[in-house]
């Protein structure tokens, strides 16, 4: 199973990126997905998470609204639209899954909302 983010980088506070997350090593369609964020010296935070159909989704109170997760099974790939961000969005963030009783996750991309 491998899970790899990109899309990350520095944007001012109001504005836009759009993070990817390319899977492979498992059957993609079958499975639901996470997007998690770590900031520097706090614990991982949940963000949002997507059914494997991509007919259900959830989100953390403190992304509803603003952010929006996606999945293209064609393309084995999990997204995170992310609009409005704040300085308090800044984290690393990376996807996760649960396959055959594991949990797996990428490295990650870094996020930094600043002026």
């Amino acid at each position: 199973v491998q899970l790899v983010e990109s899309g990350g980088g520095m944007v001012q506070p109001g504005g836009s990126l759009r993070l990817s997350c390319a899977a492979s090593g498992f059957t993609f369609s079958k499975y639901g997905l996470d997007w998690v964020r770590q900031a520097p010296g706090k614990g991982p935070e949940w963000v949002s998470r997507i059914s494997a159909s991509g007919n259900t989704t959830y989100y953390s109170d403190s992304v509803k609204g603003r952010f929006t997760i996606s999945r293209d099974n064609v393309k084995n790939t999990l997204y995170l639209q992310m609009n409005g961000l704040k300085p308090e969005d800044s984290a690393l963030y990376y996807c996760k899954t649960v396959f055959a009783g594991s949990t797996y996750r990428g490295q990650g991309t870094q996020v930094t909302v600043s002026s």
